[in-house]
């Protein structure tokens, strides 16, 4: 029986993408790339490479990106915290997950943003764990009731606590890598069960044009070194921190994002690598950076279509929106942004939840997300041959009562066929009416308190509560932290 197609979409010729990384290598050696980090420094100096100490300045060759490259693996695949269920993050499989560390939460009964809290952290790892098409949940939040030098280590112990999925996560100090990796260990069983399955993947973005900071060199220096995947993020912003121009913004895309893969691959020859980003179409009349804009999405298509050819896995913030609240804005730009992704094939797409330019979370749209991810899997399974012949035995003897409700066929087929979901409204519009007349968010809402009040969160075993209680402890007691709000 003939197979389905799977519906795809690429934005860049071959030729254009060579000329992408025609120009590439010739920045990387002869512009070069900015790194603070001097242990970073000494690993580019030793391979070869020529370093300017005086002005951080590391010019890579081709030769040595190329080699790294080789060393890169093509797919990783990522376990939940049982070690059972696994993910593959590679050629054009697609994983949804929450977008990560907002600093707002759009509070659904004021419809105003407030800063998060410990609960919120709660919250969020609760639904994404419940909601069946995100596939990762992600430390998306920053607790405002803990002090930023403990929220590194306890947003991935709520995280690790209260959902079994996979993590996309990243650190904002350096100090806080390492009970970070601790937490994930004891979740494993030890350092190496979790290099071996990993549980994690952990974000850095280099600082546009051209740098990579102290602290995101050393979490790449430091994931790399044990077995944590490292999801490259670049994000330029067309006409402000890169180019104005798509093709040029890509190009330094492609700079930064190699730059930062040779520094795993010296750090731990073989390392995990994920070519990524959250690069934006900058507005010149509001000063923002839309993630929602249609150009935002194109450039992240195409460098993910440079990243499939450098045989990586890839990554993009997509499915989320600039809007204020989950309105129409929100629906818009979420679901062009999902589907277009799915398209693209990009292995690990972040956003869902996210509103005002990837700073605030709605529990809402996370919900409503959910349903978005979920059309686009099935728009990926494409039109599957069921059943040969296809249809024509269905007409034999056809008369004019014939009913397709009551055939033993579509008894067959049709949940197969067709999704099902309780969020949209397929009502007629008087049952809508007598159903209390609610629109989308209000229908969101409703499911997140049901979700919350009749889905038990996935708590670990009582050893392993305990061992990551004593971890987060030593860690606010070292940082100076009295007490914790949970």
């Amino acid at each position: 029986m003939t197979a389905a197609v799977r519906p795809k979409v690429e934005l860049l010729s071959p030729g254009l993408i060579d000329r992408i990384l025609q120009e590439a290598w010739l920045i990387l050696e002869r512009e070069g790339v900015l790194f603070e980090n001097a242990e970073a420094r000494a690993l580019f100096r030793d391979a070869g490479a020529s370093v300017d100490e005086a002005g951080q300045r590391v010019r890579i060759g081709r030769r040595l990106v190329e080699a790294c490259l080789s060393r890169t693996p093509e797919s990783v695949t990522l376990y939940d915290r049982t070690g059972e269920e696994s993910f593959r993050v590679g050629g054009d499989d697609v994983h949804f997950d929450p977008g990560s560390a907002g600093t707002r939460v759009v509070d659904h009964r004021t419809g105003r943003e407030r800063p998060p809290v410990s609960e919120d952290l709660v919250t969020l790892a609760r639904l994404a764990d419940a909601l069946p098409n995100f596939h990762f949940q992600s430390t998306g939040l920053v607790a405002s009731d803990v002090p930023p030098v403990l929220g590194d280590s306890w947003r991935v112990y709520l995280a690790l606590l209260y959902s079994a999925k996979p993590i996309v996560t990243g650190t904002f100090r350096v100090e806080g890598f390492g009970p970070m990796r601790d937490m994930l260990a004891a979740a494993r069983g030890g350092p190496e069960e979790l290099r071996r399955k990993p549980l994690a993947i952990f974000d850095a973005c280099p600082s546009p044009p051209l740098k990579w900071s102290h602290l995101t060199s050393q979490s790449l220096i430091d994931s790399a070194r044990a077995g944590i995947p490292s999801e490259l993020i670049s994000m330029g912003m067309t006409g402000a921190s890169s180019p104005a121009t798509i093709a040029g913004t890509l190009v330094q895309h492609v700079v930064e994002n190699l730059a930062g893969l040779v520094l795993c691959q010296l750090a731990a020859p073989g390392a995990p690598v994920i070519f990524g980003g959250s690069p934006s179409s900058f507005d010149m009349r509001k000063g923002t950076t839309p993630m929602g804009a249609i150009e935002t999405m194109m450039i992240d298509m195409a460098y993910a279509q440079i990243g499939k050819a450098l045989h990586l896995p890839t990554h993009a913030y997509m499915a989320l929106s600039d809007a204020k609240t989950p309105d129409a804005q929100a629906g818009y730009e979420s679901g062009i942004g999902a589907v277009l992704a799915a398209l693209a094939g990009i292995n690990v797409v972040s956003g869902p939840g996210m509103l005002n330019y990837e700073s605030a979370v709605s529990f809402e749209k996370l919900v409503i997300d959910d349903e978005i991810c979920g059309m686009s899997y099935r728009l990926l399974e494409g039109i599957t041959p069921r059943e040969d012949p296809l249809a024509e035995h269905l007409f034999r003897e056809f008369k004019p009562e014939t009913q397709f409700l009551t055939l033993p066929h579509t008894r067959k087929w049709y949940r197969i066929e067709h999704r099902q979901s309780p969020l949209p409204d397929r009502d007629t519009y008087d049952a809508w009416v007598a159903a209390g007349a609610k629109d989308l968010p209000e229908r969101a809402s409703e499911r997140v308190r049901e979700i919350l009040e009749g889905t038990p969160a996935r708590r670990p075993e009582a050893g392993l509560a305990d061992e990551l209680r004593r971890i987060i402890v030593d860690d606010a007691r070292r940082s100076g932290v009295a007490s914790l709000p949970l």
